[in-house]
């Protein structure tokens, strides 16, 4: 059993893995940097994407780093993952469905000391994959309208290098530092009357971001924790060429220029979480997390940030009433979330509600295992030009446990 669901994990992630290029293809990936990434590790997708209180001590969560200080010794953990997304996108006049295989992670942790451990992570941070025809907009200040022609790619890579220390035998304090690395290009036209004007610009961003972590366990059952990510500057600039065309008389504007363009701000970030365990095989986890975009005083050209709140709340169950039996020993998960947006367009916001499912399945007598999880989500709303996003994702999450520096018993 074990050896089928390794082989067909990694054939699987691999196949995903190929098709990292097509991130995304939400329109409202059109704003700022591209809509932002949500890559989980191991059980986490499962869960609602809760789990700031959880400890590393199987798994490699990416919510807290402080969880690295309940890692168990001489393990090594290492997880990849992958995402095939099926979305269906309604405005009010049309509907269209888009398919999507994604990338989502590359990570490993290791212990430095009885009471520390190191991870390190590559994941996308943003997507900026959107393709958008005939958009009709008001003009500013005015009663005219113009119309929107947009294609774009590309997005942020999220790097992390994360620690986490554990004082005594209940609290860990975790820091990450981030290097967030990317650019993005964008091809827009607007029609303005008889006249269209074409915009090809390429923005290469680039800037670092510290997280901060701890984790308290209450009792053996009951764990809390909380984050904190400081807002920070992401350094941009920008090649753009600009033409027009008038009574089909082309002229150039700029040409291949370099400028300095406006720079990307990312918020102080602040969340909290609980998680509590029942007779030992039902386990509860509660998140809330709040994002102060307002405060970050950055706008785009057709929306405004705005601040933005998190809850998410996820079970996990396992029967373990015969440990040699393997259907006792896999894990089942559910979770929801509720996510108010960052961004308001012409008043409304781009909230997103998913609820998820999922199986964690062992592949050996240690911590490795293999996570599928099912998700189902709305995005956004039909309301003045707006889109509504109805996606089914499914999450593959491959988590291996080596132990390391043991002596072997039998030769």
């Amino acid at each position: 059993m074990k050896n089928k669901i390794l082989l067909w994990s990694c054939f699987i992630l691999m196949s995903l893995t190929s098709f990292s290029q097509s991130i995304s293809s939400s329109p409202y990936s059109l704003y700022g940097v591209g809509s932002l990434y949500d890559s989980d590790f191991g059980y986490l997708p499962s869960i609602g994407s809760s789990g700031i209180a959880l400890p590393s001590d199987t798994f490699i969560n990416n919510l807290n780093p402080a969880s690295l200080g309940f890692m168990y010794q001489n393990h090594f953990l290492f997880d990849i993952g992958g995402k095939a997304i099926a979305t269906t996108y309604q405005s009010s006049s049309r509907k269209e469905s888009r398919n999507n295989f994604q990338f989502s992670h590359l990570a490993f942790a290791f212990p430095v000391t009885k009471k520390s451990a190191f991870s390190f992570s590559l994941r996308p941070y943003s997507s900026s994959t959107f393709k958008i025809s005939n958009l009709k907009l008001p003009i500013m200040d005015g009663q005219e309208y113009y119309y929107l022609t947009a294609e774009g790619s590309g997005g942020l890579n999220n790097l992390d290098f994360s620690y986490g220390y554990r004082l005594g035998k209940k609290l860990t304090l975790g820091v990450t530092a981030t290097v967030l690395f990317g650019n993005t290009i964008d091809d827009r036209a607007f029609l303005i009357g008889n006249t269209i004007t074409t915009i090809h610009k390429k923005t290469d961003y680039n800037g670092v971001r510290a997280t901060l972590g701890a984790q308290y366990k209450i009792d053996s059952t009951f764990t809390i924790g909380t984050t904190f990510k400081v807002p920070s500057r992401i350094n941009a600039s920008k090649v753009q060429s600009v033409a027009s065309i008038a009574d089909e008389v082309e002229s150039t504007v700029e040409s291949e220029t370099s400028s300095d363009t406006d720079d990307y701000y990312m918020p102080l970030e602040m969340g909290i979480g609980i998680s509590k365990r029942f007779k030992n095989n039902l386990n509860l986890t509660l998140d809330y997390e709040r994002s102060l975009w307002e405060n970050t005083n950055q706008s785009d050209l057709y929306g405004n940030f705005v601040n933005q709140d998190r809850f998410a709340a996820g079970l996990t169950y396992s029967s373990k009433k015969n440990p040699r039996k393997y259907w006792d020993r896999v894990g089942y998960a559910a979770g929801i979330s509720y996510d108010t947006g960052y961004l308001k367009v012409d008043a409304n916001r781009v909230h997103n509600a998913s609820f998820s499912i999922g199986l964690n399945l062992p592949i050996d007598n240690t911590f490795s295992s293999l996570n599928v999880s099912y998700s189902y989500g709305q995005k956004g709303r039909i309301a003045n030009d707006l889109i509504k996003e109805n996606y089914h994702k499914i999450s593959l999450n491959l988590s291996l446990d080596g132990i390391w520096f043991v002596k072997r018993k039998i030769e």
